[in-house]
């Protein structure tokens, strides 16, 4: 499975890092440590059709499990 580490990142470039992976992979994790980010992520994902599962990993750290349908 593919991962994408967004962390250190600001918006919108995690939200384009998920754009660019989304024409290529059904299920891929997604690395980021601001709220900001998981909103957008999850916003564009459930636009698209995707699934988006959330697991908070450490404080202010996220991980994304896009599966796309």
């Amino acid at each position: 499975m593919e991962k994408i580490d967004a962390r250190g990142r600001s918006c919108p470039e995690p939200v384009i890092m998920v754009q660019r992976q989304f024409r290529n992979g059904d299920e891929f994790e997604v690395l980021v440590d601001n709220a900001c980010a998981v909103q957008n992520i999850t916003r564009f994902a459930e636009n698209k059709g995707a699934s988006v599962t959330v697991t908070e990993t450490g404080t202010d750290e996220f991980t994304l499990l896009v599966k796309k349908p």
